[in-house]
């Protein structure tokens, strides 16, 4: 964060006491967003006004202003970036689901004729083959679908799909840039080259795998009946994955060669959708049949998770408010300088488990220890695949919890927590061969 050094310590001071209770109240209420039906972004959002507003009023009588206000327009300029990438790309994913192309994967796995067992690796290979490009809460909330349906009488057989699923998206989206929230941010902060990423390839495939080879012998055996599902793609949908695709490699471009924010490429990439918007109506209009061609980008835009975006937004204010009053100083002193890099990166993947971690990759990167390569790819492989540990520890498992309500729980996930952990054990370890010239 460019302020100026010598910043004062408000760690023992009542505002930094008062700050830290008002955020571990905003963040309980967040975890505790399925008992009490209140969006997550509601509590951060009043959160990060009211820190920054107490940080101001101490900061004020220090004669630090200038200081206050850089810090903030360097919080909410990366915020900005954040927002309008993944809003680009959460668009693009909309206009795909609208299209209709994810329920003719569905449709097509359904109509399949796999054995349960045969289904339980289809559809946690094709969560991990998507999770990379698509968000891993869409790709598992696909592939449950599937597992859904054609589990019916099979309810052993969904909960470890779902186990599956959860693990396959989040470890897919481990080694792409644009597989997850905290891939992108250290992508986007310049820690870690494009091409770096991919070094976590294995590492990713060893934390799927391990796993599925232990419940694969838990899986029942037998076939589902298969389904008749006929479902086609609607106009437009093969264009709109080539833009998608145009639209990634422009901003890779852009960041890569070029050495400008990712986000002008994203942000152009949506200038290629709006141009398909306006096409597919012209030429609807000219065969006089408008609603086969029907297509509004911005009905697209307006069905983004704003909940999840506006989530963001109070996170990252909040921990930079914190970042100011000094504790995120204080915990790069505790986690980096007494643990070590290595410890304190696969202490906080597993603390991903239990609280979200985009707050927790955010604080790190705000901290900026002098790590190397291999420790940023460490951090982006723990926070990345650790919330597979529990059910509650990352979006898609979430969201399965509810698809699945009372065959997939928090009870059948921890049951199998140790054979997670067993991949997410391996995952380290594979990285810390492969990439040990990197460390």
């Amino acid at each position: 964060m460019p302020v100026p050094h010598q910043l004062p310590d408000l760690t023992g001071h009542w505002v930094g006491f008062a700050a830290l209770a008002i955020f571990a109240t905003a963040y309980a209420l967040v975890i505790a967003e399925e008992a009490t039906q209140l969006r997550k972004s509601k509590p951060v959002v009043v959160a990060a006004g009211l820190l920054w507003v107490m940080v101001a009023l101490v900061y004020t009588r220090l004669g630090l202003s200038d200081a206050l206000e850089a810090a903030l327009r360097h919080v909410f300029l990366e915020y900005a970036e954040l927002l309008l990438f993944l809003l680009v790309a959460m668009t693009y994913v909309n206009a795909l689901e609208e299209r209709q192309v994810f329920d003719v994967l569905r449709a097509r796995l359904v109509r399949a004729g796999l054995s349960y067992r045969a289904l339980f690796w289809a559809t946690g290979g094709l969560a991990f083959v998507i999770s990379p490009f698509a968000d891993n809460l869409t790709t598992a909330l696909v592939m449950c679908a599937v597992v859904i349906v054609l589990g019916r009488e099979a309810p052993r057989f969904v909960a470890l799909s779902c186990i599956n699923i959860v693990v396959a998206a989040n470890a897919g989206g481990a080694f792409s840039p644009f597989g997850d929230i905290t891939t992108l941010m250290v992508w986007q902060k310049g820690l870690v080259a494009f091409a770096d990423f991919f070094r976590l390839f294995v590492p990713s495939v060893a934390n799927f795998v391990v796993p599925a080879l232990i419940m694969h012998f838990a899986v029942p055996r037998g076939a589902p009946e298969a389904r008749a599902e006929p479902v086609s793609l609607k106009i437009g949908a093969r264009r709109i994955a080539l833009l998608f695709a145009a639209t990634i490699a422009t901003a890779i471009g852009v960041h890569s060669f070029l050495h400008l924010p990712a986000v002008l490429g994203m942000m152009t990439g949506l200038g290629y959708l709006q141009l398909l918007d306006y096409f597919l109506q012209l030429r609807g209009r000219r065969r006089s049949a408008e609603s086969d061609y029907t297509f509004n980008v911005f009905q697209r835009i307006a069905g983004v998770e704003w909940d999840t975006l506006l989530f963001f937004y109070g996170v990252m204010m909040c921990v930079g408010a914190l970042g100011l009053l000094g504790y995120l100083t204080l915990a790069s002193h505790l986690l980096y300088g007494g643990l070590g890099p290595t410890a304190a990166n696969v202490l906080i993947g597993i603390v991903s488990a239990v609280l979200d971690n985009i707050p927790l990759m955010y604080a790190v990167l705000t901290m900026q220890p002098d790590m190397p390569l291999g420790q940023w790819l460490l951090i982006t492989l723990t926070t990345g695949v650790g919330g597979s540990l529990l059910s509650i520890g990352s979006a898609a498992g979430v969201a399965l919890m509810g698809q699945a309500r009372g065959v997939y729980t928090f009870m059948a996930h921890l049951r199998w927590t140790p054979a997670v952990a067993t991949g997410y054990a391996a995952a380290i370890l594979v990285h810390m061969v492969l990439n040990a010239h990197t460390f």
